[in-house]
């Protein structure tokens, strides 16, 4: 048993990380757009600093970002030229609803994602549509609170049932929000969230998880009625937590943070909150404001797959309090000593994505789709070329744990969509030296260049891994 023939080998990117032309098209603001780089961006990204706190002056990087809304049939031929079947992109929903709260779409913002879903299908390229990946109309947040209202579930789903609509028959692929479980630990980067002052912030969240997850269910079933083919995914920040130690301490320690970190796929895929969670929330005295109707929309709107993300393990215990720490996605977790990091000191555990594959397939048994997984890595570029064997070792070392997955262990896997196939801004720093693609583009952190790409070293070896099903990694 190998890769199934029809497995869609491809790339991934967000739209508030790659398309910049943030006032063009009669585009709205969105919440990354008020997202600073420096000093003030974790702040605001942790709904700690409102951001119109943040100083005149900043620079806002996915403003621009490399500019693919006016390069994209450039970009697409590149994804072509390397035999993509799958590309992986978010649509951005103030590029639809400028606002969030028009009754009518706004056709420039349609225009472009027609233009672009045609040329991905004429390259016989599947869309993959994340339909939210870290992206609310600004007005929404202003006005209503963003995810902290329930009004957010209709403005959301609106705009689910117009791409649905839109795209029917020509988009098969769907994932309701991107790393769902990322509004727990950056809340204004995940959800548009920021707190203000005494507001018991943990009930907060779990407001805003619950109408996101109610608003996740409704656009399943809304998907399935308008086309039975439509697969709609849920997206999680995956990576399995180990124990420091054998302890039993330790053990129980990493066996909570797992489940922490299951909780939002437990809701999706099952259709019901796990007693866990229901406990966790008695003891916490969180009360959510919910519906008669919200138990059977859960139960009814359960995903078709688990999309998720992997970048690295994580490990927790319990005894050694002066354990030396490490990052990982913004989840922090000890060092783990045999372990290598990236430059970000990010964990570097191929072994690791296989783990996570098990968990999550034996916890739900619905089939899997990785859509990010890369290496950020500080890249030269040099003779218009980047030489990035560690980006290639990193991949192909995942790749080959990802295919034993597969092969030995009977996980079913859809496909593969590495991060960031194109340099684009990192979420997390905002900058542009952080690159995990396989093609360079000429922008440095304060936003000079030229915005040329060039492709790297990467390029053609993932090209020859696509063309022989990665058959060639054996």
């Amino acid at each position: 048993m190998s890769l199934p023939k029809n497995f869609l080998w491809g790339g991934a990117t967000a739209a508030n990380q790659l398309e910049g032309g943030f006032d063009k098209g009669g585009r709205g603001l969105g919440s990354v757009d008020v997202i600073p780089q420096g000093e003030f961006r974790f702040p605001v990204m942790s709904g700690k600093l409102s951001y119109k706190a943040v100083p005149k002056g900043q620079y806002y990087p996915s403003r621009e970002a490399i500019n693919h809304y006016g390069r994209v049939k450039e970009d697409i031929a590149l994804m072509a030229e390397m035999g993509f079947k799958a590309y992986r992109f978010s649509v951005s929903w103030s590029r639809i609803f400028p606002t969030g709260e028009e009754t009518e779409p706004n056709q420039a913002g349609l225009d472009f994602y027609d233009c672009l879903i045609e040329d991905l299908l004429t390259y016989g390229i599947e869309p993959v549509i994340t339909i939210c990946h870290f992206d609310v109309p600004l007005h929404l947040v202003d006005k209503y609170g963003s995810w902290k209202n329930r009004k957010m579930i209709d403005f959301y789903v609106k705009y689910a049932e117009t791409l649905f609509t839109r795209y029917k028959g020509k988009v098969r692929y769907w994932m309701t929000f991107n790393e769902i479980n990322m509004l727990m630990h950056l809340p204004f980067m995940g959800a548009a969230i920021s707190f203000d002052e005494g507001e018991n912030q943990t009930q907060v969240l779990y407001q805003a998880a619950h109408n996101e997850l109610v608003a996740s269910a409704k656009a399943v079933k809304l998907a399935k009625s308008i086309d039975p083919e439509n697969q709609v995914g849920c997206m999680l920040a995956a990576g399995q937590f180990y124990a420091e130690t054998s302890h039993p301490n330790d053990v129980l320690a990493a066996h909570e943070k797992n489940r922490e970190n299951f909780f939002f796929g437990d809701v999706q895929a099952r259709g019901y909150y796990p007693s866990y969670a229901l406990k966790f929330m008695e003891r916490e005295g969180i009360k959510l404001e919910k519906d008669s109707e919200d138990q059977a929309v859960l139960r009814e709107g359960t995903v078709d797959f688990i999309g998720f993300s992997y970048y690295s393990s994580r490990m927790t215990g319990t005894l050694n309090q002066d354990a030396e720490r490490t990052e990982g996605n913004v989840f922090a977790t000890l060092r783990n000593k045999y372990l290598e990091t990236s430059e970000w000191g990010w964990q570097i555990d191929p072994v690791g994505l296989r783990i996570t594959m098990n968990a999550l397939y034996d916890r739900y048994q619905k089939p899997l789709f990785i859509v990010e997984n890369g290496l950020g890595a500080n890249d030269m570029l040099e003779h218009e070329t980047v030489q990035d064997d560690y980006r290639i070792a990193y991949l192909e070392a995942h790749i080959k744990e990802m295919i034993k997955a597969v092969e030995l262990d009977g996980v079913d896997l859809i496909g593969y969509t590495p991060w960031g196939w194109i340099d684009l801004v990192s979420a997390s720093t905002g900058e542009m030296k952080k690159r995990y693609g396989f093609v360079y583009v000429d922008k440095d952190n304060d936003g000079q260049g030229s915005l040329k790409r060039y492709k790297k070293k990467s390029f053609d070896w993932y090209k020859a891994v696509i063309a022989n099903n990665g058959e060639n990694l054996k």
